[in-house]
Parts: structure tokens; C-alpha cells; sequence
């Protein structure tokens, strides 16, 4: 089989991590629970924190997306429905709710994407 190039390693990668399944494999969870992540892939054994601080990229990547959809579900509000008042109501809540959610699904798009760029740490 020929090698992949690396915007095919990054599809499957992240589409294996959406999954929230092992970026190499495919076919073992990451997380058991819901805020605890396996340390290493039950059938691989690819090894999922690759270093100390490793996770500070997922950080940022659920801060990104929060931020992202709460600037613009503001600015959509305000443009296409004339709401000015009372959206401190709607965004205060799901700035606390959504970046908890989205906790495992930001841990596996950094992961997918730093293991499709570099496989082997």
C-alpha cells in the first residue's frame, strides 16, 4: 500500500478522533468516563499524553471554538433578530456548560491532529 500523504493522515486521524477513538487504530476508546482518558491504546498501544504539557493545545482548541461560537451566535442574534437585551442570559450559560461538553472532543482533535503530523514521537 502506497504511503498516505499528510492531509489524508489528517482526515483519518481526525475522523478517528471525532469518533473519540485511538488516532492510530480506530477501534479503542480514549476516554473511560467522562473526564478520564486512557494513558495508552488498549489495542496499539499508542501512547496519548506524549509529553508533560501536552494537553495545554486542547486548551486552546476549546477555548477557540467556545469563544468562536459565542462572539458569533451574539453577533448573528443581534444582526438577524434585533436582540440586544438578554443575551447576557443565553451566553453566560452555555460559556460554562459548552467548554465541559466539548472537554474530550478538544483533547481528540489535538490529539488526531499532532499524531497525523507526527506519528512517532
Amino acid at each position: 500500500m502506497a504511503e498516505d500523504g499528510p492531509l489524508a493522515r489528517v482526515v483519518r486521524a481526525e475522523g478517528r478522533t471525532l469518533r473519540l477513538r485511538c488516532p492510530r487504530c480506530g477501534r479503542a476508546p480514549l476516554f473511560r468516563g467522562w473526564f478520564t482518558m486512557n494513558v495508552v491504546c488498549a489495542v496499539c498501544s499508542l501512547r496519548f499524553e506524549r509529553a508533560p504539557g501536552y494537553w495545554i493545545g486542547a486548551i486552546y482548541v476549546n477555548y477557540g471554538v467556545t469563544v468562536t461560537i459565542a462572539v458569533a451566535g451574539y453577533f448573528l442574534l443581534w444582526a438577524l433578530a434585533g436582540v440586544e437585551t438578554g443575551q447576557l442570559a443565553l451566553w453566560v450559560p452555555f460559556v460554562i456548560a459548552f467548554p465541559l461538553w466539548f472537554f474530550r472532543y478538544s483533547r481528540a482533535l489535538w490529539l488526531g491532529l499532532e499524531y497525523a503530523l507526527n506519528p512517532d514521537p
